[in-house]
């Protein structure tokens, strides 16, 4: 992404943008269920607060780095949750 329509504004500017989305095409879509399209139940969310991360070295292979830095900002994280995923597997089969 270029940036060159982005525009920095505080949270408070923000809530004093007006929308622009045309809401009459989308709820007149066909696809629109309404309400409830999205079925969420707020009383069982749960909040995941970021953990600490651990700064290490680490070597490996240029093309998987390649590979994740392609995807743009944000590539480490990506990484991450990749090896997250990993263990989670590994740990559920057990």
């Amino acid at each position: 992404m270029s940036g060159k329509h982005m525009t920095r504004m505080s949270l408070d500017e923000m809530r004093k943008t007006e929308s622009r989305t045309d809401w009459d095409r989308v709820t007149s879509a066909p696809d629109h269920e309404g309400e409830q399209e999205i079925d969420v139940d707020w009383n069982s969310a749960e909040l995941v607060a970021p953990t600490a991360k651990k700064l290490i070295s680490l070597r490996i292979d240029e093309d998987i780095v390649e590979f994740f830095r392609s995807h743009g900002k944000g590539y480490q994280t990506r990484m991450n949750a990749v090896l997250r995923a990993y263990k989670d597997a590994v740990e559920k089969k057990g």
